[in-house]
């Protein structure tokens, strides 16, 4: 039985705060008012091991297989409750089990789904959540649910393929950087000496000279180095905890060379289907808009489309401010602004969303199979610089002996 935190007022209106035990908040509730106390705030307490399981992450696959499941078991007319418990009762991973236990009694006590899953960003995506927050709402559950399924497998799916093809030239990297770090650290200090006579002459190269100051700073300023690292890193970390941060993160996602155009195309995929699919069961389109918005995935792309919703308030098109924003491509802006003249929004949204995908997975698989030579070719740059820049004195000497 759980453990529930009150902030309450007596019938003289003191405050009183302390904890009691319920199988649920409507019960802790009812609890404090035969208590003649009249609750302010009431929240459920997590024993230290509840915390350690819900901290945990759960397998991709796995999640994936859940929203399957509860989709088919909806579909097949279960009630979502009946469906909860059903998938709760019958789950082998532990943190799983339990996340689905609580989500199963706020949903029990008349939250939503989406409201629930939004308690456990750690084993529920940021996408699941709104995409089942919007089939909510709009009335396609079912829907929506099947669809974080598929994104959740085809990321996934991407995922294992990208770490296979780059297990390779990451071992590569790992094993090369290793060696130049033992090379620059250990191996070209003793060159120094050698090529003093070449520096009072005046005839030392120049990446020999830098080669051989960079090898001193490291050996060293190295722990400096590596101390500023860890504490920039560990900045940079509490910054992507904050809202600016993460709006930051999102904006520089969309300007990566070769995987901007990626994240753009996916977050305006996401927002096309998730607009279309509520247009077509009939939410009006503000409302629309509102939810869809969050479901893009990108706090920059979602601010344009919220500028959008307050211009289609004041009776413009929806094509104009999207296109003013420049975050969404002119193919899919001229497409929108056909389907508005002709009143088939949510037929061309899914469409444009459709092709989107389409194009984007190729581009992803043309972008895992570039990142293997440029990974090489980087390494292979870096040691046939530290060759060079130790050979070339050596053959100077050579040719004046």
């Amino acid at each position: 039985m759980p453990d529930f935190a009150y902030i309450a007022r007596d019938i003289h209106g003191a405050k009183v705060t302390g904890t009691l035990f319920a199988q649920s908040e409507r019960e802790a509730i009812a609890n404090l008012s035969t208590q003649e106390l009249f609750p302010l705030e009431v929240t459920q307490q997590k024993t230290a091991s509840q915390k350690s399981v819900f901290a945990r992450r759960v397998n991709g696959q796995t999640m994936a297989v859940t929203y399957s499941q509860l989709a088919s078991l909806l579909r097949s007319g279960v009630p979502l409750l009946r469906a909860i418990g059903v998938i709760r009762d019958q789950s082998s991973n532990v943190v799983l089990k339990e996340v689905l236990d609580d989500v199963y009694r706020r949903v029990e006590e008349g939250t939503t789904l989406g409201e629930a899953m939004s308690r456990y960003p750690r084993v529920f995506s940021e996408l699941a959540i709104n995409m089942v927050k919007a089939g909510g709402e709009g009335g396609f559950l079912e829907e929506a649910l099947d669809r974080v399924a598929t994104f959740t497998e085809q990321y996934e799916d991407l995922k294992s393929r990208t770490t296979g093809a780059l297990a390779y030239p990451i071992f590569l990297t790992v094993v090369g950087t290793a060696v130049v770090a033992v090379l620059i650290v250990f191996f070209v200090p003793k060159f120094a000496s050698i090529f003093d006579s070449l520096r009072e002459r005046g005839e030392l190269p120049m990446m020999t000279d830098w080669l051989l100051w960079f090898s001193g700073s490291v050996r060293h300023y190295g722990w400096i180095l590596l101390v500023i690292g860890v504490i920039a890193f560990l900045v940079a970390q509490a910054r992507m905890a904050t809202e600016t941060g993460r709006r930051m993160a999102d904006k520089w996602k969309l300007k990566i060379p070769l995987l901007g155009s990626i994240f753009q195309n996916l977050a305006v995929a996401r927002f096309c289907r998730v607009l279309g699919t509520m247009l077509r069961n009939g939410v009006p389109i503000l409302k629309s808009l509102e939810v869809s918005r969050d479901a893009a995935g990108n706090r920059v792309l979602s601010e344009a489309i919220g500028a959008a919703s307050e211009n289609i308030s004041s009776g413009q098109t929806l094509a104009a401010p999207l296109a003013s924003s420049g975050y969404f491509p002119k193919t899919v802006v001229e497409m929108i602004s056909v389907a508005e003249e002709s009143n088939t929004l949510d037929k061309v949204l899914v469409e444009i969303a459709d092709g989107l995908e389409r194009r984007t997975e190729r581009r992803l698989e043309l972008a895992v199979r570039l990142i293997e030579p440029i990974l090489l070719l980087n390494l292979a740059g870096v040691v046939l610089f530290v060759v060079m820049a130790l050979l070339l004195p050596v053959i100077k000497m050579s040719a004046t002996v």
